[in-house]
């Protein structure tokens, strides 16, 4: 599976089981696929979560849920993940622009977090139930770039998140 097949996964799950349900559906779909498929998928979902870490989009995590560690991170970054490719590489060009999507802005009005935790299972849950075995170990490495450190800074500081990310502080100060 290449990373353009996993996009085309994910806008089918959309399209099948609507924004609440994406992980789940894709799964199933996903376990319609061979085997070895199955788990090329487990490496390009790591991989784009690594191409995901990054200190701008952990800010942003930060001020959209109100706090953010390492697993809430990652639990976004899959929420992200299942939010389609456009919004995903529009997101980690500009964190910032979150703010514009529908459900950032109903998390503001509502005080809802945004975190999907089945998005990081997707090849697991499909290789499961296509083989009835354990997604193998070795098909698929992790490897996270080092975080920027001029991002290193208190995400609480709200004047330093506001100067960064104008347009998520405002959205989530009025809330």
């Amino acid at each position: 599976m290449d990373t353009q097949t996993f996009w085309k996964l994910i806008e089918t799950a959309r399209a099948e089981a609507g924004p609440d349900h994406v992980a789940p559906c894709a799964a199933q779909l996903l376990a319609r696929r061979p085997a070895a498929e199955i788990a090329a998928a487990q490496q390009v979902l790591w991989d784009l979560l690594a191409q995901s870490y990054r200190s701008p989009l952990w800010a942003a995590a930060y001020v959209i849920n109100g706090g953010c560690s390492d697993d809430g991170f990652d639990y976004f970054r899959g929420w992200l993940l299942t939010q389609g490719e456009a919004v995903f590489t529009r997101a980690l060009a500009d964190p910032d622009s979150l703010a514009e999507h529908p459900a950032v802005r109903e998390a503001a009005a509502e005080g809802l977090e945004l975190w999907d935790e089945a998005a990081l299972s997707i090849a697991w849950t499909a290789y499961e139930s296509a083989t009835g075995c354990t997604l193998p170990a070795d098909s698929f490495t992790i490897s996270y770039p080092p975080l920027d450190p001029a991002w290193d800074f208190d995400f609480d500081d709200t004047a330093e998140t506001g100067a960064r990310l104008p347009r998520l502080s405002a959205l989530f100060a009025a809330s």
